[in-house]
């Protein structure tokens, strides 16, 4: 069930992507991705838990399909790394191999469902420098809704969707809501 439907202070302004409109921009996505990293030898997508994992994971199929080999994935965790979140002041311990991809000298590309603030993205960085030193991190996004509160720019975006404050993008991917669409939601009040 949508977030708006299970908060009564948001209501659905509209769809702005089906579950087709997404495939094919991941199709998109993923070709934009092969071009710029001169194919996928050392590539490696990373997922933000938790719609960013969805994302890599079908980008890293249709990579594999388009390249005609495994692209490994992985998974951030990044809840302990966040800034904008009240937490113990303690840095979290993190565990070898957690991420599940080598990215020591790789090309990763962190993947994320909407980009608004950048401190998610931020809170990434931070997270996957902990795991080893990749020789280059690019970040695919499948919504760039504006807003930017630090200067990080995603460099493969599936759809600008320019939003007021009251705004809220909502991703839907069947492997985490049972259904694929993308929606636009505005508070009430």
């Amino acid at each position: 069930m949508s977030e708006a439907h299970e908060k009564p202070n948001l209501r659905v302004k509209g769809r702005l992507m089906s579950a087709s409109e997404i495939e094919r921009t991941l199709v998109r996505l993923a070709h934009e991705i092969v071009e710029k990293s001169n194919g996928s030898s050392d590539l490696a997508l990373v997922g933000i838990k938790r719609r960013g994992i969805p994302l890599a994971e079908r980008l890293g199929r249709l990579i594999s399909t388009i390249e005609k080999r495994p692209v490994d994935t992985g998974i951030l965790d990044i809840q302990f790394y966040r800034d904008d979140l009240s937490t113990a002041d303690t840095r979290p311990v993190v565990t070898p191999g957690a991420i599940g991809v080598e990215i020591e000298g790789r090309d990763v590309v962190i993947c994320d469902d909407v980009l608004y603030t950048g401190r998610t993205v931020r809170a990434a960085l931070d997270a996957l420098f902990d795991h080893g030193r990749p020789r280059r991190v690019q970040l695919a996004v499948l919504i760039d809704r504006g807003h930017r509160e630090l200067p990080i720019e995603a460099t493969y975006v599936g759809k600008y969707v320019p939003t007021s404050s009251r705004e809220i993008i909502e991703v839907k991917f069947h492997e985490v809501d049972q259904d694929d669409q993308v929606l636009l939601v505005e508070r009430a009040g």
